[in-house]
């Protein structure tokens, strides 16, 4: 199988780039001398993360449980769902640690650590779960100083329920582009979650795991005293959104969608494709910052940009590509647009998100150094 011979649309992993991603993110995790509990929602593949546990990751996070039932009944036994649970999900939870998963679970309010409580004393099960911390107020958690860190903290230890630790998870730095700003939203991050698993201690908690991480703060921290775990997860991938937020270069994004050039529209410079919204998303991350990509960044069949275009518009199974001015001096006529890509043309597009992009794919079709292309699984649902 070639990309000449690939059915279009279809979602491609560069693998000599996936694996320069996952190596550099498990040497820098190894150099701050904490432990990498990898994002696996981001690929929600087998093989993907079988790579970054031969690096070196310990353990994964998941959003959903069906992410965590696929990765346990693949040998992964070390999971922490990453998501606030639900009272209604407590028994598919519990069904995994009757099969022998070391599954952690997320709570940040006394409402649903007081049902789970009631819930493992009612299945005789002593649950581990972790205390979700606000660091930067991007979304949920309860902050630092919050009377309610310690409320939480109470109803599940006097209940027979196991504080594993503390979680964060700072959103907020998607929104950033400079690396001081970065260094210090990570730092923001670190201290916050120490700070939280302090006094959980210091009222006779027990807090052993302070977990942070997103991908622009692990990849821009400059110190992690008193943190035990890091989880990041795009960086497996990249992006164009983490190309807006600056830790990492467009030679860096190992996800692409092939399209094939199927029409033009000479006379608006359109160049139609047959990727659409359900092959790229609607994810327009980039929209709010500092270069907007539209849908998406065309390039060539080698990985190289297109100088100037855009995917600007998208239905659901169309794709407009054409030229933008990103100055005041380029010509961007289109007289040359069919000429320029002629129909038949394979062309790749770079995912603004690359999670959002691959979760539209029931496969990945995996580009070897040597330009073989190999297909590898993924799954959807919760």
């Amino acid at each position: 199988m070639t990309l000449d011979t690939l059915d279009t649309p279809a979602a491609l992993i560069d693998l000599p780039r996936m694996e320069r991603n996952i190596a550099l993110m498990q040497e820098r995790m190894n150099a701050l001398g904490v432990r990498f509990r990898p994002h696996v929602k981001t690929s929600k593949s087998i093989d993907v993360v079988r790579a970054q546990i031969a690096a070196g990751a310990q353990g994964v996070t998941v959003s959903t449980l069906k992410e965590a039932e696929a990765f346990f009944d693949a040998g992964v036994r070390d999971i922490l769902y990453a998501v606030g649970i639900a009272p209604s999900k407590l028994p598919r939870a519990l069904a995994l640690r009757k099969k022998g998963c070391d599954l952690k679970l997320l709570v940040d309010n006394t409402t649903t650590a007081a049902a789970l409580a009631r819930f493992g004393q009612e299945h005789g099960e002593t649950f581990e779960v972790y205390i979700e911390v606000d660091t930067d107020g991007h979304r949920s958690g309860l902050a630092p100083e919050q009377d309610a860190l310690l409320e939480v903290g109470r109803v599940l230890h006097e209940n027979g329920v196991r504080v594993g630790g503390v979680m964060t998870h700072a959103g907020a730095s998607y929104e950033l582009h400079t690396p001081d700003s970065l260094a210090a939203c990570a730092e923001q991050e670190r201290a916050g979650c120490v700070r939280a698993a302090e006094r959980l201690r210091g009222a006779g908690i027990p807090c052993d795991v302070v977990s942070v991480g997103s991908t622009p703060t692990a990849l821009s921290a400059r110190k992690l005293d008193g943190v035990t775990e890091v989880r990041a997860g795009v960086y497996v991938f990249f992006d164009l959104v983490m190309y807006n937020v600056g830790v990492c270069t467009l030679d860096d994004i190992a996800l692409s969608v092939l399209t094939t050039v199927i029409g033009h529209q000479p006379e608006k410079g359109w160049a139609i494709v047959d990727a659409g919204w359900m092959a790229m998303s609607r994810d327009r991350g980039t929209s709010a910052q500092t270069m907007d990509f539209g849908y998406g960044l065309p390039c060539l069949l080698d990985g190289t940009p297109l100088p100037g275009y855009r995917m600007t518009g998208a239905n659901q199974e169309h794709g407009i590509l054409c030229a933008v001015k990103l100055d005041p001096s380029e010509n961007t006529a289109s007289s040359d647009i069919e000429t320029r890509l002629p129909i038949g043309t394979r062309l790749r597009i770079l995912p603004n998100h690359a999670c959002a992009t691959s979760a539209q794919f029931p496969e990945y079709h995996v580009v070897l150094a040597s330009g073989d292309v190999a297909v590898w699984d993924r799954f959807y649902g919760w």
